[in-house]
């Protein structure tokens, strides 16, 4: 793990830690929505992109993604060298399209609704000879991502805090909340996930993989649209005894209005999940509460009318402070 944040730290600089209090308690946000490209994922994509040998390197990389994870490897095989092939869907967000492409990635398209991009993606990467880069169920990948904590933890302490005692994270397939529960030991963890989706909270309850199911509803939270848990980091997170809950979408809204008003940060949906947890009093508020706020790519004409329509704000004092 320190050996991934090592990697990361040599090439990107450690993102914002704001602290903020709510019910006169600070607690710590995590700000990867701003990263180069939006969100946490450049994080796995850098350590595992770093890991392929010289042929490997030659030969490309395939990966599957709604974006985020799709941006952070065309960013990594950009700055490698390497040739990067996506497989996103037909109705991923336009703005994580585009940087993907402009990024210098090959897109393929595929219907969220009929076809598997794991299918698509697996022939694809066989077909060529390239290395197939999952967006969370791979073992590096999981230690790039815990490479936030690792910074958060030297954050906190700075700012006087001490380690976190408590990390509240979004989670789609678990690949950041695996890495984060493998970073800090010795803090709780709870994921958050959006209402509908949420199969690893239903999987950490049951104590075996549960899908999603058949029709799951629509979400504003497409990062976290991911229909079955990963084994390897459902057993990280089991074995953690990870606690999960789930928020609504008015509970999304209302959080991506907070951070903006008293962050000053713009939040994709998917990316606001741990912090709806907290203002909607799923995950209550405690010190040493440490909350991922993990993404940042909006559509802004979905962002306005979430901002325009979002209520419920907690009253919470105004003071916060980035460290």
């Amino acid at each position: 793990m320190r050996d991934a944040a090592a990697k990361v730290a040599a090439i990107l600089p450690p993102t914002p830690l704001f602290i903020h209090e709510i019910n006169h308690v600070p607690i710590a946000f995590k700000a990867e929505s701003l990263q180069p490209i939006g969100a946490f994922k450049i994080r796995g994509a850098w350590h595992r992109l770093t890991a392929l040998d010289g042929e490997a390197r030659a030969r490309g990389v395939v990966a599957f993604s709604s974006g985020n994870h799709a941006q952070g490897i065309a960013w990594a095989a950009k700055r490698l060298g390497i040739a990067a092939t996506i497989v996103m869907p037909a109705d991923a967000p336009r703005a994580k399209r585009e940087s993907t492409l402009a990024l210098g990635a090959e897109v393929v398209d595929y219907d969220r609704a009929t076809e598997s991009r794991e299918v698509i993606a697996g022939r694809l990467a066989r077909a060529r000879g390239a290395t197939l880069v999952p967006s969370f169920d791979d073992p590096w990948v999981i230690e790039g991502q815990g490479s936030a904590a690792i910074e958060a933890v030297r954050q906190m302490e700075e700012a006087g805090l001490g380690a976190p005692a408590h990390a509240i994270v979004p989670c789609g397939g678990g690949g950041l909340a695996a890495g984060i529960a493998l970073a800090l030991p010795d803090a709780r963890i709870t994921i958050v996930e959006p209402e509908g989706w949420d199969d690893m909270t239903r999987s950490l309850e049951a104590s075996w993989i549960e899908p999603v199911g058949p029709n799951p509803p629509p979400t504003a939270c497409d990062a976290l649209q991911t229909k079955e848990v990963s084994p390897l980091t459902f057993e990280v997170l089991a074995r953690r005894d990870a606690k999960g809950v789930a928020v609504s979408e008015e509970e999304v809204a209302a959080a991506q209005r907070w951070a903006a008003e008293y962050l000053r940060l713009v939040v994709e949906p998917g990316g606001a999940v741990a912090l709806a947890a907290v203002l909607a009093g799923k995950a209550p508020v405690e010190a040493g509460m440490l909350v991922i706020l993990s993404g940042g790519n909006v559509d802004l004409d979905a962002y306005a009318r979430a901002l325009a329509g979002a209520g419920g704000l907690t009253s919470a004092d105004a003071r916060s402070e980035a460290v």
